[in-house]
């Protein structure tokens, strides 16, 4: 019992299990025999019961407390106790009227892949550097979202009968413009705008389309990417600075001695 606890609390046997049921889960997506199939829903179960026994064994070994003291292993527990469903399916062999929702839930079984991330080189600098992005750019992203809605309720007035599979409504008028302003259909879209319309009006929306991706494909999304990579890649470098204005403040005495 004391080499298998020692083992569940080793990271690198939960990595190599991680890479192989990821694998297998991959493989479950083909047509293959279904013998072979049989082999890998087997092996997926029973690494996810392996994981299941190590999430147990971690709780005895650092406490409820200190288990959740750490957000990767809150973040790996979910992962475990969303992936029991198909044990269910494993152990009893199929779903009755009683359990069939799991079915749905099995599907959750692919989030297992994101427990690798944990292990990678600076994963956690990442994570700081994507909470700093956000953070950074809410305000830009923000106003980038008003402005798809300004624009895509007056294309909905404008073009709702001219056009009516892009801009039925407000929503459906939404989702074409965020797709023009990612610079798909964009010419599509007013190319038919101008064979359901007269030459002025047809000529007018493309320029009007013209402006649209100008100010919130290239411009705006240009703006948000800046923003956010910027505050990606910038080092969060306050103590740092506090560090430096320290130093300066004691030259700056040491100048004044003399």
């Amino acid at each position: 019992m004391k080499r298998i606890k020692n083992l569940l609390l080793n990271d690198k046997f939960i990595i190599v299990l991680i890479i192989i049921n990821s694998l297998i889960i991959f493989m479950q997506g083909f047509d293959f025999q279904s013998t072979f199939l049989g082999i890998l829903f087997h092996i997926d179960s029973l690494i996810t019961l392996v994981f299941v026994f190590e999430l147990i064994f971690k709780l005895k070994e650092f406490g409820i407390k200190g288990y959740l003291s750490s957000k990767w292993n809150i973040f790996d527990a979910i992962l475990i106790i969303i992936s029991i469903p198909s044990l269910y399916f494993w152990i009893f062999g199929g779903a009755t009227s009683f359990v069939g929702f799991l079915i749905v839930l099995r599907v959750f079984r692919v989030f297992k892949f994101f427990r690798f991330m944990r292990f990678l080189p600076d994963i956690n600098n990442i994570i700081n550097g994507v909470q700093r992005a956000l953070k950074n750019s809410i305000v830009v992203l923000l106003g980038f979202i008003v402005y798809n809605f300004i624009i895509a309720v007056l294309s909905c007035s404008l073009y709702k009968d001219i056009a009516p599979e892009y801009f039925n409504n407000p929503l459906e008028s939404y989702y074409t413009v965020f797709r023009i302003f990612t610079v798909e259909g964009w010419y599509e879209i007013p190319e038919q705008i101008s064979e359901n319309s007269s030459v002025i009006v047809g000529n007018l929306s493309k320029l009007y389309f013209i402006v649209i991706l100008l100010t919130g494909g290239i411009f705006g999304l240009s703006l948000v990417n800046s923003v956010f990579v910027d505050a990606m890649v910038s080092d969060n470098n306050d103590e740092l600075i506090e560090k430096v204005k320290s130093l300066e403040e004691k030259i700056d005495k040491l100048l004044e001695k003399e």
